[in-house]
């Protein structure tokens, strides 16, 4: 079969097969060269899910009848001034339009604001229509209707209207984070209204934060601001105790570009490690401004990847960014905590984590009918004759072991009530502690406080004295594909501090000559393969680190104040000053909160005194 050209047509469809796979692309295309005409206030209209419709309108520089014309061929662009080593923009190959008209019905309205004249066109299915010209303020409007139509396999790929649309915000969302000095708002038949009016001071992102991911992230986030070699981090990063079941709510940018990168979801990742379960993630918005020079976003088609020259340096700034923020948070923990236990004593207002947490509630009688009979209560009255206070006789029928062990509490000990987590006053079930604060009360799990702050100081044991390696009389000789004995080997230094020592044995294999003591017996093999699964996935591993992590969290676990262990007042309020102290403390080893605080207002509400 001879070789022949294709038809232009069928190259921008092919093109359009990489840069838009489904409406929320289309949308991340549109918003992205709106924000680059350094518009200030963008809207967004879509219908069935963007199918049927995406106008996005906005009101930046706008095009002449000439760059208009040239907007739909491709690899035109006005973009690219400085070469591809250093994009400022975040449109850059001149394919989106062009694109999007080959496989849609298209029209554009635009006109620069020192001109007279507005001018129209239409693209439908690749064929270009006659620049005419139209009414419009300013600005610029562009319409995408019927996608896919010209490519009717693609659009069966396609999911529901509501899966669409809800991919369609996410886009939105993301590129709102971004840019939070520029107004954006979204409507349409397929979903309620969104609008974010710009913030333009120094708290801006701060406040498209809470408008974006609301008010509760807004109050259970770290602030984050770091910078190494030229290279900064700025953001917000929830507290461990405030997470989610995936990593959907991760907001990354390089230089405000959106990006789905797995270097930095890597990064985040890591940086939790020791603080969250594998299988929880933190919510996060973070920027890392760097020089465009250090930064190739050129390698992915709808650029939502990126190569950092020094792939290192970010990383590491990113983990200790977040960490040193973790650890700056003390005993903090999430005010979730709080938030549901108040709704469970409200059980028709139970919000649904709550629902989760704490079960049904109460539940009405069935058939309207009134049920209640004091006479049947739990709460009755004593069936005896009224007694003054609290006598022996009533008393004796109670659990000779109460759950509920009140103490009288010195004078001295008054003091504590200053303290963040304030004084002990009552230890439940011989397991939670209930402290009186200035403002509330407390009630801490002693057992995961505890195992915590155990955990803590093993931690700083090991990273004082390091792990020592058990030496193997025979070296383990694993054989793995070389891409992966190149990696592990690439990372032998960094393993080494852990007290796994390894070493090249020949093409296609790697010695292991010491494990680390801690872990008792190791399966060489499998570990090296975990590894090499770890670096080949997000370029680094901590996997040794975490399995001595492990260990210690084991130890600690039993060498803790143990459930059901009654404790006197001076232990549990020194219980409560070493978590003020203690890093991380507010959460346990697997990224549950250790306490519950309650505001004394909120207490007052639940019996009706406000």
């Amino acid at each position: 079969m001879s070789i022949r050209r294709l038809e232009e047509t069928i190259v921008n469809q092919i093109a359009a097969g990489e840069v838009i796979e489904r409406p929320a692309s289309v949308l991340r295309e549109l918003l992205d060269n709106a924000i680059d005409a350094d518009a200030h206030r963008i809207e967004v209209v879509t219908s069935q899910g963007g199918k049927a419709l995406i106008r996005v309108t906005d009101d930046g520089v706008g095009m002449s009848r000439d760059d208009l014309a040239m907007s739909v061929e491709r690899h035109c662009t006005s973009k690219l001034g400085g070469g591809l080593d250093d994009i400022r923009t975040l449109g850059f190959r001149g394919e989106a339009l062009p694109s999007i008209g080959s496989v849609a019905r298209m029209s554009l309205r635009s006109r620069q604001a020192d001109s007279s004249e507005a001018w129209a066109l239409s693209v439908e299915g690749g064929k270009v229509g006659d620049t005419k010209p139209t009414a419009l303020r300013g600005g610029t409007i562009i319409e995408v209707a019927d996608l896919f139509f010209a490519t009717p396999a693609r659009l069966k790929f396609l999911k529901t209207d509501r899966a669409e649309a809800n991919a369609i915000t996410d886009v939105f969302k993301r590129a709102a984070l971004g840019h939070p000095d520029v107004h954006f708002t979204l409507s349409g038949d397929d979903r309620q209204t969104l609008d974010y009016p710009a913030t333009q001071d120094e708290a801006a992102l701060s406040q498209r934060v809470r408008q974006v991911l609301g008010a509760e992230f807004a109050d259970n986030a770290l602030v984050i601001e770091a910078e190494r070699e030229g290279v900064t981090l700025s953001g917000f990063a929830s507290l461990p105790t405030f997470n989610r079941g995936n990593a959907q709510q991760q907001y990354s940018f390089v230089n405000g570009r959106n990006v789905r990168d797995r270097q930095l979801t890597g990064a985040i990742r890591g940086a939790y490690t020791d603080v969250l379960s594998r299988h929880r993630h933190p919510i996060t918005v973070l920027n890392v401004g760097i020089d465009p020079a250090l930064v190739d976003v050129n390698v992915h088609p709808a650029k939502a990847e990126v190569r950092f020259r020094d792939a290192g340096l970010v990383r590491g700034l990113i983990v200790g960014a977040l960490r040193e923020a973790i650890a700056s948070a003390g005993h903090r923990s999430s005010s979730q905590g709080g938030t549901d236990t108040l709704a469970a004593f409200r059980p028709h207002e139970t919000s649904p984590t709550a629902q989760a947490r704490f079960g049904g509630g109460y539940q009405q009688p069935s058939n309207g009918q009134a049920s209640y009979d004091w006479r049947q209560s739990a709460h009755r009255p004593i069936d005896q004759e009224p007694v003054s206070g609290l006598s022996d006789q009533p008393q004796a029928s109670f659990d000779p072991a109460p759950s509920a062990d009140m103490r009288d509490i010195d004078v001295e000990d008054e003091a504590p009530i200053h303290h963040p987590l304030g004084a002990a006053r009552a230890q439940l079930h011989e397991n939670y502690i209930v402290a009186q604060t200035e403002d509330g009360l407390v009630i801490v799990d002693q057992h995961a406080a505890h195992e915590r702050l155990v955990y803590e100081r093993m931690k700083e044991q090991l990273a004082e004295n390091g792990v020592a390696g058990q030496l193997l009389l025979i070296p383990d000789v694993v054989d793995l594909p070389e891409e992966d004995v190149n990696r592990l080997l690439d990372n032998a230094e960094q393993f080494a501090r852990f007290g796994l020592a390894i070493e090249p044995f020949g093409p296609g294999a790697v010695a292991v000559r010491e494990t680390p003591a801690l872990l008792g017996e190791v399966d060489s093999a499998a570990l090296l393969r975990d590894l090499a699964d770890e670096l080949a996935q997000w370029g680094a591993s901590d996997l040794v680190k975490e399995r001595l992590h492990h260990v210690a969290a084991t130890m600690a676990c039993h060498g803790s104040v143990r459930s059901g262990r009654r404790l006197l007042a001076p232990e549990m309020n020194r219980l409560l000053r070493d978590m003020e102290a203690t890093p991380n403390s507010g959460q346990c080893n697997h990224g549950r909160p250790t306490y519950v605080e309650l505001k004394l207002h909120d207490i007052e509400r639940l019996f009706g005194r406000r």
